[in-house]
């Protein structure tokens, strides 16, 4: 919203010294962004008059029309002669008063005029267009022609108003009230503690049966609508200067009389208008939604279809405009043609949210519903129909019919009810009863009652619904600044859960084994399950979807890690990063089995457990999930030695890694899932309450996700349920116990058949040997002809150790050989060499 502040000034009285950036600063305080402050003229320097073209010579010569002026200037130049002036433009006349700057003179842009020979002759100053003065489109789209009884010879800047600062509100969809001058002045007004001169306070006549037809079918959609007939227009009037200025000013551009009127209107009061020529109007005004398929033709020009929710304004032939967003063409005022003498002026109430649906649905943004949708003053709509009358009539020389026609929905003012020191609770802050129902007075509000007020909000301001928009009313007109900076006091035994200490320890142990984090939106496309080559009944494929997505390629909510960390991998390896290990933590969405949905919180107190679960109830399933992947290099090379690519062993290590810090036992076995390679793919479970539980996978991604991912070859991955990782552990992770006694080392080697994993083997080990075990390790595979095709030898190494004593050989022996035993036993392995 664009505000002159010479506009402002007639709804309150500032002071003369006050200017656009004071005024920015108190409407910054007060809550409102005021973006920017123009000042309109400060680079202009005349003289600048009033000029009245006396003769043209038309130069044939040149390649484009050129034409030599003589121009009256009264006693502007010094000599009271006629000013010789070369002028390309041709939208005026022999006789017409036009602006004309003299030498001397320097326009917007540090543009000085001087006389100047050009084309054969010399100028001796321009005729000046609107832009060129920096008054932006008039819509004539040449040079600025006066209206007759301008006077030859007086001051141009201050006719046309050239000199002005105007603040620019970005306004937030709460605060539709601000889309206009009265709202704009009521914040100023308030801000200065000054009387408010409210333009909506005018006598405007009562119903009667006189007046046009109007039908309103839907009145959930319209509430209201005012209508009102002025005839005997004058076919040629045309907006004054003070009118075409303003609407200039405020970011619109003339157009004709009456489409400036309301137009002036609606900037000044917030109620969008329509005119009607009444010659093209048959029978009764409607309101209605449109039947599927109906056609209309906008002012744009757009001949449109038609949706079913959308509330058009018909008359006896159909659909004559889109209600609230843009009229139709049929009905349209033609000041071409100067034949307009009658019209039918709409002033209505519709439906935010209707008006918003329809704007977006057809993409039809305009003045008119960027109001509507955030908010329109219902009980403006007669005194905006009514100034709009007055204008007609001033301006265009009409007389306003005796009809008034007002269609009106009965409803109740909204009542809040609010302790008196609710705000004071908000803010942290002192404010007192009389403070808060002050400030709430101020705004509008009725309010009654000690320390129980009961609020009734004004009908500008349909934002103000709950406690807590009335604190927030009080706390930003008391200033935001003056809130002190006061840090909460949280009650003892208050700190984060297990599930949160798991999260942040397993960032920080990833991050420590040289993972640098990435945290990714939680959307993706469905498209990437297909190249992750998930089965069609996979649990991951069953996403919850978004009603507004931000990106139609990414509609749902991610059920996996990955698509986001490979994306990120991708990207990095694209701009000349390869050696590349990420990481991110964050929740996984799942949708439940029986859709609920969600209910409203109360925002005046704490919900209870029983809102609290039913709202948890109606939300996906989301557990979380942590995951890494690997590309290029886990290993540089330089003069300490070779290094190494990452492979599947580092993927799986990174499992590991977080199994430690939960404290946790970590199965790992062969598997193969989704995008993995069938081969290179290790599945990780747990023990929950003794039963195993699969919660990820880790290692090396399937070449064909590779090429449709555009990843680089040998890409891994690792992903687990961390929640599922938190139920399987024993609580916080407890220090090794360090003996002081000497550790007991025996190596094995075991021969077994390919098939058997690795890790059945170290687990029989493990549990054979018993408490006095105190490491197991892994150190060599070997394969040879020798032990046939389909066997091979794992050596371990076994490191035993007791709290309380130094272990004896046949201790050590006697472990070792339970352990073999053991592992003979379930695995079929043999001593080597046995």
């Amino acid at each position: 919203m664009r505000v002159p502040l010479s506009w402002l000034r007639e709804y309150v009285d500032l002071p003369a010294t006050e200017t656009g950036r004071d005024v920015q600063a108190k409407l910054i305080s007060a809550g409102l962004e005021v973006e920017s402050v123009e000042q309109l003229g400060a680079d202009l320097k005349g003289p600048l008059v009033v000029g009245q073209v006396l003769t043209i010579e038309e130069l044939t010569e040149f390649k484009k029309p050129i034409r030599f002026c003589t121009v009256a200037v009264g006693i502007a130049n010094g000599t009271g002669e006629p000013q010789e002036i070369v002028c390309g433009a041709r939208n005026f006349a022999v006789g017409d008063k036009v602006v004309v700057v003299l030498p001397g003179a320097v326009l917007p842009g540090n543009f000085a005029i001087a006389a100047r020979k050009t084309y054969g002759k010399t100028s001796h100053g321009m005729i000046c267009s609107g832009d060129e003065l920096g008054m932006g489109d008039d819509g004539s789209g040449g040079i600025i022609v006066l209206p007759p009884e301008a006077e030859v010879g007086t001051d141009a800047i201050e006719l046309l108003q050239l000199v002005d600062e105007v603040l620019d509100i970005a306004v937030t969809p709460d605060r539709g009230y601000a889309l206009s001058m009265r709202g704009v002045a009521r914040e100023t007004a308030i801000a200065y503690g000054l009387p408010l001169r409210d333009p909506a306070l005018l006598d405007v006549p009562g119903p009667n049966a006189f007046g046009y037809p109007v039908r309103v079918s839907d009145p959930m959609g319209c509430d209201r609508f005012t209508a009102r007939t002025v005839t005997g227009l004058d076919p040629d009037a045309h907006s004054p200067i003070w009118l075409r200025r303003r609407l200039q000013k405020a970011g619109m551009r003339p157009i004709s009389l009456a489409v400036d009127i309301t137009n002036y209107v609606m900037l000044e009061l917030g109620q969008p208008l329509h005119a009607y020529d009444r010659s093209r109007v048959q029978g009764t005004i409607g309101v209605r939604r449109a039947e599927q398929g109906e056609k209309l033709t906008t002012l744009d020009g757009v001949k449109r279809t038609l949706n079913a929710e959308d509330l058009v304004i018909t008359d006896d032939r159909g659909p004559i405009g889109l209600a609230g967003v843009m009229g139709g063409a049929n009905t349209e005022i033609d000041d071409t043609e100067g034949t307009t003498t009658e019209v039918v002026v709409e002033a209505a109430h519709f439906d935010a949210i209707s008006i918003a649906r329809t704007a977006r649905r057809h993409k039809l943004a305009s003045e008119a519903s960027k109001r509507f949708e955030r908010g329109v003053d219902p009980q403006a709509a007669s005194a905006a129909a009514q100034r709009t009358v007055d204008l007609l009539v001033l301006l265009a020389g009409g007389t306003a019919d005796a009809g008034v026609t007002e269609v009106i929905t009965p409803s109740a003012p909204h009542s809040i009810t609010i302790p008196a020191n609710h705000p004071d609770k908000v803010a942290g802050v002192d404010y007192g009863r009389e403070t808060v129902v002050r400030r709430l007075q101020q705004v509008g509000c009725d309010v009654y009652g000690q320390d129980e007020l009961i609020v009734t909000v004004p009908s500008w301001r349909p934002d103000l619904t709950d406690p807590n928009d009335l604190a927030e009313e009080v706390i930003r007109l008391e200033g935001y600044e003056n809130l002190p900076s006061t840090l909460p006091k949280p009650p003892a035994g208050l700190g984060l859960t297990d599930r949160q200490r798991l999260h942040r320890r397993a960032g920080r142990a990833l991050a420590g084994a040289g993972y640098v984090e990435t945290p990714n939106y939680p959307f993706m496309g469905e498209q990437v399950l297909d190249q992750f080559g998930l089965a069609g009944d996979d649990p991951n494929r069953k996403v919850v979807k978004l009603v507004n997505p931000l990106s139609d390629e990414e509609p749902a909510l991610r059920t996996t890690l990955l698509p986001g960390l490979l994306q990120a991998l991708r990207r990095n390896d694209g701009r000349g990063s390869h050696d590349l290990a990420l990481f991110e933590t964050g929740l996984v969405f799942h949708p439940r089995a029986e859709l609920r949905v969600a209910g409203r919180l109360p925002v005046d107190r704490r919900p209870t457990d029983e809102e609290i679960a039913s709202l948890t109830a109606a939300l996906p399933v989301q557990p979380r999930h942590a995951a890494v992947v690997l590309a290029g290099a886990r290993e540089q090379a330089g003069w300490w030695g070779k290094g190494r690519p990452a492979d599947w062993a580092d993927a799986i290590e990174a499992a590991r890694v977080l199994a430690r810090e939960a404290g946790t036992e970590l199965l790992v076995r062969s598997g193969q899932y989704g995008p993995w390679h069938p081969g290179r793919c290790a599945e990780l479970a747990v023990v929950v309450d003794g039963t195993q539980r699969v919660i990820g996978h880790a290692g090396e991604l399937h070449p064909r996700v590779l090429k449709a991912l555009g990843l680089p070859a040998r890409t891994c991955a690792m992903e687990l349920d961390l929640d599922t990782l938190e139920e399987a552990s024993s609580g916080h992770p407890k220090g090794p116990k360090i003996s002081t006694f000497p550790v007991a080392t025996q190596d094995v080697a075991l021969v077994v058949d390919k098939a058997v994993p690795h890790a059945d083997v170290e687990a029989a080990l493990r549990e054979g040997a018993g408490e006095l075990l105190e490491s197991i390790r892994l150190f060599d595979e070997y394969e040879s002809e020798q032990l046939g095709g389909d066997r091979k030898s794992l050596a371990y190494a076994l490191r035993f150790r007791a709290d309380d004593r130094t272990l004896t050989v046949d201790e050590a022996s006697a472990a070792r050989d339970a352990a073999v035993a053991l592992a003979a036993e379930r695995t079929g392995a043999v001593l080597r060499g046995a």
